[in-house]
């Protein structure tokens, strides 16, 4: 590789000495050890050590307690659950083998708030890694490390590690250098109040400092971040976005918001990606975005001058997009903020900004409660990821669902959710293709009656004389519990809810 592009990204000359593949990398890792690895949503993750250390640890002859920002790319989890290589992970994944592992017993998982990890261990609460496995872009003359186009928690593996690998990608732009501010918070109690007043603000640094003598081995590698899984918009999500749009006008009409709203988080995935493309059409103006994953909507309200700037904590982007906001960077690098996912989940910040959370529900319950995280109640899809800490502390809740899965089968809309991440107290407005269900200031019969409004209309009937049966009994939210889960058992025995 070119000495001069080495010298340009590894610019403590003493530290180009610790240059290796990334076999020898991956044999710092060591059975037993607490691993903190960089990656956010299949963004800033290691490309090349997981997968030999996956070869070390076949069969099981290596674990580790893997942490992470969020999830990996490019089958980094799925290598290491095949190879036995864990013996617990947290705070999130989205990997098919993990997932059966996970639920078959034999990797335990710890489902977190994104935001709490950090924290977590910098109190002692959670284990102190080992050895942080870790992306950057660059390494500075004072001992600053650039991340790449993910911080999550990357800041805290770094500061706790005894030991650090670091793979330096070359695929990226040097002028990535200067998107992210990374603010460390003092620790609690008695932490000073966070300097970040606007989505604008940028009161840390270029970079993470790290002693550069606990850095073990650096990796050369030259490949961008597995690309975005999330699907075009179809129909259903079509609709989902013209309600979410069709509710933001409502508020701009009751004079509660402006044109310019308030600023806006969307979680990962096609619905809620969809949901914000909504907002191409209409009146907004002067959007701003503070959320975690920038995805493919984020790019084109910037493109379309709806949005002036959006901050977040990672980029995950279509094949399509990663060429276009890579490959004209310049245009977006005075736009755009990466900063630490305890940053970006601040409690604090996202009440003082009055942020509106948009996210996505597996199933809502005629009551308003949610569940995103397993199915049937039992079996863990992906994980809470962040969507806990918006919901608890926006001005305005948001989950998008469709009413029914596309064959019909399943009602997304129950008499009881089988599991709950967020709670009715926490949830303001519910949309499905259907229509809007505003809940706020409703008691939970008027939220049922909202609700069931905007269900499947197959399941309608059912739903509504669930709720009749039940109010009859009586209640202040009124259930039958012998028949609250009667959908499930229509599924098991007829493979439909509607039986």
């Amino acid at each position: 590789m070119d000495q001069a592009k080495i010298n340009k990204r590894i610019r403590i000359p003493a530290l180009q000495k610790k240059i290796m593949s990334a076999a020898q990398a991956a044999d710092f890792i060591k059975d037993g050890m607490v691993v903190g690895m960089s990656g956010f949503t299949r963004a800033g993750d290691p490309k090349e050590i997981p997968f030999e250390f996956a070869k070390l640890a076949e069969g099981g002859n290596r674990k580790i307690y893997l942490m992470t920002g969020a999830s990996l790319g490019a089958d980094v989890d799925g290598a290491m659950a095949r190879a036995g290589a864990i013996s617990k992970r947290t705070p999130f994944m989205s990997d098919r083998d993990m997932r059966t592992a996970i639920n078959n017993g034999s990797i335990p998982y710890y489902d977190l708030n994104l935001g709490d990890l950090a924290p977590m261990i910098r109190a002692g609460q959670l284990p102190t890694p080992d050895i942080a496995v870790v992306e950057a872009l660059a390494i500075t003359e004072d001992g600053y490390l650039i991340p790449t186009t993910s911080v999550g928690s990357t800041d805290a593996f770094l500061e706790s590690a005894k030991q650090i690998l670091i793979e330096i990608n070359m695929a990226l732009p040097d002028s990535f250098e200067g998107v992210h501010d990374i603010y460390v918070p003092q620790r609690r109690p008695n932490a000073a109040v966070n300097p970040i007043l606007d989505v604008m603000d940028r009161p840390g640094t270029i970079g993470c400092k790290i002693d550069p003598s606990k850095i073990v081995g650096i990796v050369l590698v030259n490949k961008m971040d597995s690309a975005s899984e999330n699907v075009l918009a179809d129909p259903a999500q079509d609709a989902m976005a013209t309600n979410l749009r069709n509710f933001f006008l409502g508020e701009i009409k009751a004079a509660r918001m402006t044109e310019a709203l308030f600023p806006l988080q969307a979680g990962v995935g096609s619905v809620a990606n969809a949901g914000l493309w909504g907002l191409l059409e209409g009146p907004f103006k002067n959007l701003t975005m503070w959320s975690e994953v920038l995805q493919d909507s984020t790019w084109d309200l910037l493109d379309s001058g709806r949005m002036t700037y959006a901050t977040g904590t990672a980029i995950t982007v279509s094949p399509k997009k990663t060429e276009e906001v890579y490959g004209n960077w310049d245009r977006y690098k005075d736009k755009v903020c990466l900063r630490p996912i305890y940053v970006t989940n601040a409690p604090e910040i996202i009440k003082r900004i009055n942020l509106i959370a948009v996210n996505t529900a597996m199933d809502v319950d005629i009551y308003g409660n949610v569940n995103s995280t397993n199915i049937a109640g039992s079996n863990m899809q992906n994980g809470i990821g962040g969507s806990g800490d918006f919901a608890v502390n926006a001005h305005t809740t948001i989950f998008l669902t469709r009413s029914s899965s596309p064959n019909g089968k399943l009602s997304r809309v129950l008499p009881m959710v089988p599991h709950v991440d967020h709670n009715e107290h926490n949830v303001d407005i519910i949309i499905t293709e259907n229509g809007i269900a505003d809940l706020r200031g409703k008691a939970p019969r008027e939220r049922a009656a909202a609700i069931i409004g905007i269900s499947d209309p197959n399941y309608k009937p059912m739903l509504e004389k669930y709720f009749s049966d039940s109010c009859a009994r009586g209640g202040h939210t009124p259930h039958m519990l012998e028949k609250a889960f009667e959908f499930f058992e229509n599924q098991r025995t007829t493979g439909s809810m509607r039986g």
